[in-house]
């Protein structure tokens, strides 16, 4: 892909939160010596992996620093070792008085909605859930994450020189089906423009942080012919497989490359840190507009690929990921979300 296009993302989706979903204008506001407040609290409860988890819980805690780096607001974590500690965890920061309280992941979906009727004076934001009944005091945030990990797909379609390629999941949920299914579609695109057969095999760990399993099943995967993996869940021992055996990997969430330079072709980005600093200092301009949800795809930026990919990635192949992304963006291509739209899509092959 265009290196323009790729570092321009984090540009993008900075001006669409900047421009307010309200339409309402801000504030100068460029340190915190200006008009806005420093005395502001923040919270953020991470989910099972961590905040040093390499991927999703560290994008977002990266957010929460750079406001405390521009402004000197107060920011703090607290982590999630198991499903049980989210309720202790909000309730903590509820007591403590947070001004806004982020939660990571959709397991963390009703148990944030519910914290926000209890506390209708805080805010609250959660990443990666559709909140059907989301309170007045509470944002949402999603991410197309389909058309990224089509992309991918593609990228490893054309790359694969068995044939064979991998998907490992967490668990089943409608956020990790946009990473299946969008993956897959993208292997089945670049098969069908090359004339190809290839495999994908697909396989659930059905845990977070189990790296231990999610190694085994990768280096079974790779000793069965699989030469390129995407892994959507405890990736790290999909990626230490990978480096061991020599094989390919495609990361995920956050640039996670330093961690296997010679193996991981490209990852499949997701802006959690831009889109948690954005919609935070909207609170704190005073425009914060809660009852509402954002959606982030290619076209805001909030998705992509890296802009490292051309490192292992053949230039020619990176100009039909051009191409793909612009027809994404323009609706011509429609990534598959899940099961039902994955069928649909193959049929338009």
């Amino acid at each position: 892909m265009k290196k323009t296009r790729l570092m321009a993302t984090m540009i993008i989706i900075a001006c669409i939160f900047a421009m307010g979903c309200s339409g309402k204008k801000k504030g100068d506001a460029d340190s915190k010596n200006g008009d806005m407040k420093d005395d502001y609290n923040f919270g953020l409860v991470t989910g099972e992996g961590g905040v040093n988890d390499q991927g999703f819980n560290q994008l977002a805690w990266e957010g929460y620093k750079r406001l405390q780096d521009e402004f000197g607001y107060n920011v703090k974590y607290l982590e999630s070792k198991q499903e049980s500690d989210y309720g202790a965890n909000l309730d903590k920061f509820a007591d403590e008085g947070m001004n806004m309280i982020w939660t990571l992941g959709f397991t963390m979906k009703d148990i944030t909605v519910n914290a926000a009727k209890m506390n209708p004076d805080l805010k609250y934001g959660n990443i990666d859930s559709v909140c059907e009944q989301i309170a007045d005091n509470m944002v949402s945030v999603v991410f197309r994450a389909q058309e990224s990990t089509f992309l991918t797909g593609y990228i490893a379609g054309r790359m694969t020189e068995t044939n064979h390629v991998g998907f490992i999941g967490a668990m089943r949920s409608e956020v990790i089906d946009q990473f299946e299914y969008g993956f897959r579609a993208g292997v089945a695109y670049a098969a069908k423009e090359t004339g190809k057969e290839i495999d994908v095999d697909i396989q659930y760990t059905e845990s977070f942080t189990d790296t231990a399993k999610n190694k085994s099943i990768s280096t079974l995967m790779y000793s069965n012919g699989v030469d390129i993996i995407l892994p959507c869940g405890a990736t790290l021992g999909s990626i230490e497989a990978a480096k061991e055996m020599n094989k390919y990997v495609i990361g995920i969430d956050m640039d996670q490359r330093h961690l296997a330079p010679n193996q991981m072709i490209t990852v499949a980005m997701k802006n959690v840190d831009v889109a948690v600093y954005e919609i935070t200092k909207e609170l704190a301009e005073g425009t914060f507009e809660g009852g509402t949800e954002h959606s982030f795809g290619l076209a805001e930026g909030g998705v992509g690929i890296a802009p490292h990919s051309d490192n292992l990635v053949p230039g020619e192949v990176l100009k039909e990921v051009e191409e793909i992304s612009d027809r994404i963006i323009n609706g011509s291509i429609l990534p598959p979300k899940d099961e039902e739209g994955f069928e649909a899509f193959l049929k338009t092959l």
